[in-house]
């Protein structure tokens, strides 16, 4: 179950993100720790069938497809202290990786929902997401078998939902379509 460390008086910078000694994965929001759980069958499934789709289309192109765990620092040069990991993102302008996070807005992020992380994912996230300008923002609920598409126009997210029968474009990768009936087949909500 993911929580959030509740410290009144500590607030954490990406420097203790990077520093830490311990292998627990965590998301810094706004110098507060989120501890990360361990993710369910259903999601891994959804999360390696996209990144599969995306890698696929991607071969041979100038953009790179990143898997969790992997940090986003959405606003670095601001001295924000927030470090995401995406279930999965990509990345164009390759002068944002540094080899160990993506500094800046990726090109698209994709949050795969669990019962202890959809809260989050749909409001803390979904908000840092849109601030930072991320121009394609998906969220997919192996439950319901749904994937919401957002894009950024204007500062602001107009939205888009597909089931388990579509395809859906990725409008920031031009001919890229992911074919969803593929993503969710033999997935297994316990």
């Amino acid at each position: 179950m993911e929580t959030e460390v509740n410290e009144a008086v500590r607030k954490y910078t990406w420097e203790d993100y990077y520093n830490r000694d311990d292998e627990e994965r965590f998301e810094l929001i706004d110098g507060v720790i989120y501890m990360m759980a361990t993710p369910a069958q259903a999601h891994q499934e959804v999360v390696g069938e996209l990144y599969y789709q995306l890698m696929s289309y991607l071969r041979g192109k100038s953009c790179k497809a990143f898997v969790a765990p992997f940090g986003v620092r959405l606003n670095y040069d601001a001295g924000d202290n927030t470090i995401l990991e995406p279930d999965i993102f990509v990345v164009c302008d390759k002068t944002k990786l540094d080899g160990k996070s993506c500094k800046g807005a990726p090109d698209l992020v994709v949050e795969v929902l669990s019962p202890s992380t959809s809260k989050k994912d749909r409001t803390i996230k979904f908000n840092k997401y849109m601030q930072a300008g991320v121009p394609e923002l998906w969220t997919v609920d192996p439950a319901d078998k749904t994937v919401t598409v957002h894009i950024l126009k204007d500062g602001e997210y107009t939205t888009r939902g597909y089931d388990d029968t579509e395809s859906v474009p990725v409008r920031v990768l031009e001919g890229c379509i992911i074919n969803l009936p593929e993503v969710f087949a033999d997935v297994n909500v316990v």
